[in-house]
């Protein structure tokens, strides 16, 4: 099972788990993900059992990431003990999960096998999850499993030339917008703008 090597605090408190993920919500890995729907701790044990899950069901044939890491300590005070003389000693290790985070991955193999993978590693888990599928991935006859955002079709140089052409169109210098044009590639000059002095210096 999974649990951290040493930790700086061996009791923590118990914390929130409100919001959604902001780090961790996209599949950047595998082909396929499992998305929690719902903010839970997961245990070592339960993480355990899914991975079992996943991997006795593909035999072998793919890749499994495990993207939650077990790092918060649980504490326990023993049965019929009174209130009070301290916090209790850890028990387990739990992963702290908010709605939107990809909890395990998958690769190489197809979607019908991972859809069933990862839906028995649901049943070992206690919160509702999701199946997603990487919006950059390639089916075998070449089409598109979903389309990817804007940003992340049009390169960030394409995006800086078209915003930069629009700046120098609108201030109307047209000599230096005539020069740009001329060059091989516009993305091999670097531009350097000087708002004091109202002028431009060109390194190619």
């Amino acid at each position: 099972m999974l649990l951290p090597k040493r930790v700086k605090y061996r009791r923590v408190q118990r914390g929130r788990m409100t919001g959604k993920a902001t780090r961790g919500n996209v599949v950047c890995q595998g082909q396929y993900g499992l998305v929690a729907l719902e903010p839970a701790w997961i245990s070592s044990k339960q993480i355990e059992a899914a991975r079992v899950a996943m991997t006795r069901y593909i035999k072998r044939g793919g890749k499994v990431w495990i993207k939650i890491f077990p790092d918060k300590p649980v504490t326990e005070k023993p049965a019929e003990t009174r209130m009070g003389s301290g916090k209790g000693s850890p028990e387990y290790w739990v992963a702290v999960v908010k709605p939107g985070r990809v909890m395990f991955e998958l690769a190489d193999v197809d979607e019908a096998t991972a859809r069933e993978a990862l839906r028995l590693a649901m049943h070992k888990l206690p919160i509702k999850c999701k199946f997603v599928v990487r919006e950059d991935s390639v089916k075998e006859d070449g089409t598109n499993e979903g389309s990817a955002p804007f940003n992340s079709m049009v390169p960030r140089s394409a995006i800086f030339e078209k915003s930069i052409m629009a700046w120098l169109l609108s201030v109307k210098f047209f000599s230096v917008y005539s020069y740009l044009l001329s060059k091989k590639s516009f993305s091999s000059s670097i531009i350097h703008l000087s708002p004091l002095r109202r002028g431009f210096s060109f390194v190619t």
